[in-house]
């Protein structure tokens, strides 16, 4: 095979990725065309498994499988089979087909009772678009889906429902200390430190170069560096298959007086952080005391052409505005790390919960990782929507998730049956799904319902989720409280829900007290952002408003915990010292990046059932949604069948605009955007993201005509 054909080869490599993640039911078939193909290839004198892996969607490790030359020497053996696959449940989930779960047999459930709907039969049900619904042809969601996990009956899943011990959030006894900070520009070279700016020379940029351009402009040391602009670790990235691969290979460069942090003190955060988009560099200095970060300030806001003066100004209001609530409040490296921090400093010194809120089971936390979605995203596409569109308008919910922590579970979970429900009253079993739950449920979607669908169901795929919404469907899964609230009293049509299985607690409010003193602080940055007369600086309050806003909704997220990665890299001179149990991500002439799944931490603040409520109240939210003074509701389920074009977290995209109340409160749907029509119906994300940008746009145009 000479180079022509071998680039040809990957090119139709590629067409065959594309046409696997298109069409499932011709999985089998396309995958063997694909390993051939990959073995052809490798029959190359230059085949290099790097080039192989994205052309044919897969990893590095499933590449070696299936032709181990392309593997370094020594290690051919060693990825005979994709770690990941292999990898062990955290401890006592039962998987499809092991020994702890229950049998694939139908289980008798708890019928549940429908709530009497809280307004009356709306608009939704005389669709101009209703005929648009595709015919009952969907298959039952169970025979195409993961499984998901179930409690194990008896003793066994007994023991799930208690605290790991001697592991609680407390309050902190000590003060978190500030860093010393600098803003950089890595393409124009401007450095921000306090009140002062330079011009700094970088070269290519390399951390290495970064490292030695700031500690000789700032001598007496800085200990953390936030990239405004300029995504430096992304330089190489047409050298590498995967961006992930450019940003470990930056990370990892050598670096002529420094090596990688391990850590210091309270801090335990050592070593890179490789992550596509913002990743995180920590360094340590090799004959010296200075350990500093680079991050990107991406992760607080989206800094759009804005110097890096203008976003210390952002955290320099940030931090004044935090300390109005928190005396010793300290701005972290993350919104979530900051999040969190703060967060430990409101736990209670009287009353219940003055020693800590205790830490689930590690079965429990494993349970709703693997059965607790975040946000909804859902692209709905022809004949399900029209193919072209009267106009798209986009609603977000501002500031969403603030709506939601009002009401957490607390205190020792009690394991609810679908035996234990059925022997409940009415009012009791009404009171326990008003409550803060978690439920294994099958679902049945009513004949005659054409809108879209409200519970999230398990789709192919590691952590996927869609939402069935074809009348007479059947399907099994785990939902919130507020989700199946909304299935059992929309103003449409009640569906049915047969109780399997529930882990039910106590109401409690341990993120009210966090949440409000944030939400008071994202008011008043946002309320300076709208009046300040100068720009500058109504600019930063507007961008310390939305860090406020990364500090909640990350540090809930940072609740949820999920097992850990670990990321490493051996030099190819000592291949033989890659754990046995990790994957190969990526590896040059150097050296070799791995990744090992580790399970879960001992993480004191680990708290997945607080995530979990806060993101089942966010997805019902947006199907309904009642506003109280203004005797309306909104969301999804207020506009008519066939309206509905997409879902994206806090986000809804109608055919139409919707008159529901904007008194720009948290939860509230703001229109972003508004695209007159006609408009062809997206039917890919890309195509969805262009729509939303062309809306916002022509909104803002709009309103500045006015």
């Amino acid at each position: 095979m000479d180079a022509h054909k071998y680039t040809a080869a990957l090119a139709d490599l590629r067409g065959v990725r594309d046409e696997i993640k298109k069409t499932r039911a011709t999985l089998a078939r396309l995958e063997a065309q694909r390993d051939k193909q990959v073995g052809l290839l490798a029959g190359h004198d230059k085949a290099k498994a790097e080039r192989i892996a994205p052309a044919a969607g897969l990893s590095l490790a499933e590449v070696v499988a299936l032709v181990p030359a392309l593997a370094p020497a020594g290690l051919a053996a060693a990825q005979e089979t994709p770690p990941a696959e292999n990898a062990p449940p955290p401890a006592g989930l039962d998987r499809p087909g092991g020994g702890t779960g229950r049998p694939a047999v139908e289980t008798p459930g708890a019928a549940a009772p429908a709530m009497t709907a809280p307004v009356p039969q709306t608009r939704a049900a005389q669709a101009p678009h209703a005929e648009a619904r595709p015919p009952a042809a969907e298959a039952p969601v169970e025979g195409v889906s993961r499984v998901l996990p179930s409690i194990p009956d008896g003793a066994a899943g007994q023991n799930w429902f208690a605290h790991t011990a001697n592991l609680a959030s407390q309050r902190p006894n000590f003060t978190q200390q500030a860093r010393s900070t600098v803003f950089l520009d890595t393409t124009t070279g401007v450095l921000v430190h306090r009140q002062q700016t330079h011009h700094l020379s970088l070269g290519a940029a390399t951390a290495a170069e970064i490292l030695t351009a700031v500690f000789h402009t700032v001598p007496e040391g800085v200990e953390r560096i936030y990239v405004t602009a300029g995504d430096p670790w992304h330089r190489d990235a047409d050298r590498y298959p995967y961006l992930r691969d450019a940003v470990a290979a930056w990370l990892n460069a050598p670096a002529p007086g420094w090596r990688t942090d391990t850590g210091r003190g309270r801090d335990r955060m050592a070593g890179h952080f490789v992550h596509a988009r913002h990743p995180v560099g920590r360094y340590q200095q090799e004959n010296g005391e200075a350990h500093v970060e680079i991050r990107s300030v991406g992760e607080w806001f989206d800094a759009d052409g804005d110097t890096p003066a203008t976003v210390r100004d952002a955290f320099v209001l940030l931090w004044q505005a935090l300390r109005r609530h928190w005396p010793d409040a300290v701005v972290m490296g993350s919104p979530s790390q900051t999040g969190r921090d703060l967060w430990t400093r409101t736990i209670p010194t009287r009353g219940q919960y003055a020693e800590g809120y205790p830490v689930l089971s590690e079965e429990l936390r494993g349970l709703l990782h693997e059965t607790a979605g975040q946000g909804r995203t859902e692209l709905l596409t022809p004949p399900q929507v029209p193919e072209q569109l009267p106009q798209l308008v986009e609603y977000d919910r501002t500031f969403a998730y603030a709506k939601h922590t009002w009401k957490s579970p607390v205190g020792t979970p009690r394991r609810v049956t679908a035996q234990t429900f059925a022997t409940w009253s009415e009012k009791e079993q009404m009171r326990a799904l008003y409550g803060c739950g978690h439920w294994q449920v099958r679902v049945t979607i009513p004949d005659t319902w054409n809108h879209v669908g409200i519970l999230p169901a398990p789709a192919p795929g590691e952590r996927a989720w869609h939402y069935p919404s074809t009348p007479g469907t059947t399907f099994t899964t785990w939902a919130g409280g507020p989700e199946i609230h909304t299935a059992l009293s929309n103003s449409i049509q009640p569906w049915k829900i047969e109780i399997l299985d529930g882990i039910l607690w106590d109401d409690g409010k341990p993120l009210d007290d966090w949440a409000k003193k944030l939400k008071e602080t994202w008011t008043n940055l946002t309320a300076q952002a709208h009046f300040h007369g100068a720009t500058e600086q109504a600019r930063a309050a507007h961008l310390a408003s939305r860090a406020v806003r990364a500090i909640l909704l990350y540090g809930i997220g940072s609740f949820a915990q999920r097992p850990r990665m670990v990321t490493g890299t051996t030099p190819r001179t000592h291949e033989s010292d890659v754990p046995a149990d990790a994957e190969i991500i990526g590896f040059d002439d150097a050296q070799i990046t791995w990744q090992k799944p580790t399970g879960f931490s001992r993480d004191p603040n680990a708290h997945p059932e607080w995530a979990a409520a806060i993101w089942s109240g966010a997805r019902a939210a947006l199907l309904t949604q009642r506003h109280r003074d203004d005797n309306t509701h909104a969301g999804a389920l207020h506009t008519p069948p066939g309206s509905v074009i997409a879902f994206r977290t806090d986000a809804l995209y109608l055919t139409g605009p919707e008159p529901w109340p904007y008194h720009h409160q948290p939860g509230d749907y703001l229109r972003k955007g508004h695209l007159p029509g006609p408009v062809t119906a997206p039917t890919t994300e890309e195509e969805l993201l262009a729509l939303r940008d062309a809306g916002r746009t022509a909104l803002a145009q709009s309103a500045g005509e006015v």
